[in-house]
């Protein structure tokens, strides 16, 4: 119900964009504007309520506790080795570039046919209609379209900002805005739903503050190129440029490779993968080697699949990779890569989920010893004045290590 629950929530958000300056202008107009600012105060009351009572009823799993840099720092890594989820974002902020000329020049493009702040009131709340209507009709037109959909709706959306850019009057530019506003939820839902789905648990939170940032924090730079367009060819000049490149976007949308909403499978964790037996120590970095002896003949498949194993370490929490090979024997390869701290390597282990497990079984299986085998070096201050607890800490190391569940178990 994910993508529903998306395309409840932006429709009522659009739906509210337009309908909130309509009637703020209505009551500016008749009572000044120390009425308008008054209202809106006190409407904070009714959404702190909501806040207040659904949070007391939420039932979430308790966070993980980390620096705000190392949790920034991980959203950004898993958004970049996790290709599918790179491309949405990519996609998503050249759609806020080229969509935001809609709303941002609204107000000249009005003056441009004649009307007033009514016109444009009007003009704006049929896009929150059509807002409404695209969260209605979504799941008929996805069912129907599939794959094609986030194209088609961004061409159709790119259509109806020509239409509005071009028309001769009131009427047929509330046409293109009613069209528009459909196909912009129609897009953002579908994004959005696909976003989310994509994340596993773990990091959902953090890399839809990325999907946010793509959107929101590039729409503000679309309105900017926007209106300077408009001061040099008019505000109808610039709606049909940049609802051109949003048309080309459309069409070049399929090139993102995005899977549709019932390609994406979720990340499953059905497999139980407890960490192996760990020292309980603290401090980092924490590095983890993992030597493998390889066959000459599988060398380069072993490597091929190892540039894979690199971006589920990356993405889970290492902040560091590497492939070694032992200069004395070329077939000896040693995985390297290393973690912020102890605690953060640990976490590892919950972060596999199952495609990613058999991916290190894989990598396991190419082996020509008794297995890979793994060491955990944990930095030490070499200030540090008490060494024996290092020393004895250091001999368990080498007496029950574990790694990254290669074998599973």
């Amino acid at each position: 119900m994910v993508a529903s629950a998306v395309a409840l929530n932006s429709a009522g958000f659009n739906v509210a964009r337009a309908v909130g300056p309509a009637l703020g202008g209505v009551i500016v107009a008749t009572a000044g504007p120390q009425l308008g600012f008054g209202l809106n105060a006190i409407s904070y009351v009714a959404v702190v309520a909501v806040i207040a009572v659904v949070g007391s009823r939420l039932a979430l799993s308790a966070p993980e506790h980390t620096s705000m840099t190392n949790a920034i720092g991980q959203s950004i890594r898993y958004a970049r080795f996790t290709p599918a989820f790179r491309r949405l974002l990519t996609l998503v902020s050249l759609f806020a570039i080229s969509s935001a000329v809609v709303q941002a020049t609204l107000p000249n493009r009005t003056s441009e046919l004649g009307g007033s702040e009514t016109m444009y009131g009007i003009l704006l709340g049929f896009m929150g209609a059509g807002a409404l209507i695209g969260a209605l009709i979504r799941p008929r037109v996805v069912g129907r379209l599939g794959a094609r959909s986030v194209p088609v709706t961004i061409v159709v959306f790119g259509l109806a900002g020509v239409t509005v850019g071009l028309a001769p009057s009131a009427p047929v530019a509330a046409l293109g805005m009613l069209v528009a506003g459909a196909c912009w939820v129609l897009t953002l839902t579908t994004l959005n739903a696909s976003s989310q789905m994509m994340a596993p648990d773990w990091i959902r939170g953090r890399a839809m503050s990325l999907y946010t940032l793509a959107f929101s924090g590039i729409y503000p730079i679309g309105s900017i190129m926007s209106g300077a367009l408009a001061d040099g060819i008019g505000a109808g000049g610039a709606m049909v440029a940049f609802s051109g490149a949003a048309i080309a976007l459309g069409l070049a949308a399929p090139r993102f490779r995005v899977p549709s909403l019932d390609e994406i499978v979720a990340p499953e964790y059905t497999e139980v993968r407890p960490a192996p037996p760990h020292v309980d120590t603290e401090g980092g970095p924490v590095m983890i080697a993992n030597t493998w002896q390889i066959d000459r003949a599988d060398l380069e498949e072993f490597v091929e699949l190892m540039s894979e194993v690199r971006k589920v370490r990356l993405r889970t929490g290492a902040y560091r990779w590497r492939l070694y090979r032992n200069s004395e024997d070329p077939h000896r390869i040693t995985e390297v890569f290393v973690c912020v701290s102890w605690d953060e390597h640990l976490a590892q282990h919950r972060r596999i989920d199952d495609v990613s497990a058999e991916l290190i079984r894989r990598a396991r299986s190419f082996d020509r010893a008794d297995g890979p085998r793994s060491r955990h070096l944990v930095a030490v201050d070499v200030d540090h004045p008490e060494w024996e607890p290092l020393i004895a800490a250091h001999e368990e190391y080498h007496r029950a290590d574990g790694s990254i569940p290669l074998s599973g178990e």
